[in-house]
């Protein structure tokens, strides 16, 4: 039998996600948590924003940029042909934390893949920061994020880089969650000033009760976080 790169098996890797969850949700809950886990707050802000840019980049449209603000909400400036389309967009950024969340749990499933996971977000977030991201925080944050990333996926032990891109998963995932109030807000204050909420957005474009889609809208994102998770729990084929 050869040698393999994966020191951690299975039940390593699901011990390894039990205190990556035990870290996001029980340290999250107290006061110096929140301070410590901010900056995976505005990781998950930053991929909410995305998820508007992109959804209209893949619609025709343009992709302006991006801002992040110290008190982790944001903006993408984008453009969109009608409500329709731009109802697409807003529900591209809605559904974007738990489907990135729930896709970096699926494939961090080993050390080998975490550090892959690490590796292709860093860059991610590196070269948004060159293209798209234009405020302070998002230029402060953002490629330090991206470091972080780098360091750990390049020199980091085999249970510090499947810790670090299961915690990533789990805030992402979960932050629809965090921040579940803005579900059900017809509007929010960003930067100042009061814009509709996108699920105003979304109710507008797609027409019926906004209660309705804020609804759908969770529910969905239950669905893509519970099938993350099992992705991650579930045993793989032992490596040789």
């Amino acid at each position: 039998m050869k040698p393999t790169d994966e020191p951690v098996g299975p039940p390593s890797s699901r011990v390894v996600l039990i205190v990556a969850a035990a870290v996001s949700i029980l340290v999250g809950r107290s006061y110096i948590g929140q301070y410590l886990l901010y900056p995976f707050t505005l990781l998950a802000t930053w991929v909410h924003e995305m998820g508007h840019g992109l959804t209209a980049r893949a619609l025709g449209g343009a992709f302006l940029e991006l801002k992040i603000f110290w008190n982790a909400s944001g903006v993408a400036s984008s453009t969109s042909s009608n409500d329709f389309t731009h109802a697409l967009v807003a529900l591209g950024g809605l559904l974007a934390p738990p489907l990135v969340g729930a896709l970096v749990l699926a494939c961090a499933r080993g050390p080998r893949r975490a550090r892959a996971v690490l590796a292709v977000l860093a860059l991610a977030l590196a070269a948004s920061a060159v293209i798209w991201v234009r405020s302070v925080a998002g230029l402060v944050s953002m490629p330090l994020l991206a470091v972080l990333g780098f360091v750990v996926a390049r020199w980091g032990s085999a249970r510090q880089s499947l810790f670090l891109a299961q915690l990533i998963g789990l805030r992402v995932a979960l932050d629809t969650f965090g921040r579940f109030d803005y579900l059900f807000m017809d509007s929010a204050v960003i930067a100042g000033q009061s814009l509709p909420s996108d699920i105003a957005v979304v109710a507008r474009g797609f027409g019926g009760p906004r209660i309705v889609w804020s609804c759908v809208v969770a529910a969905i994102s239950v669905v893509l976080v519970l099938l993350g998770l099992y992705a991650a729990w579930r045993r793989g084929k032992p490596t040789r």
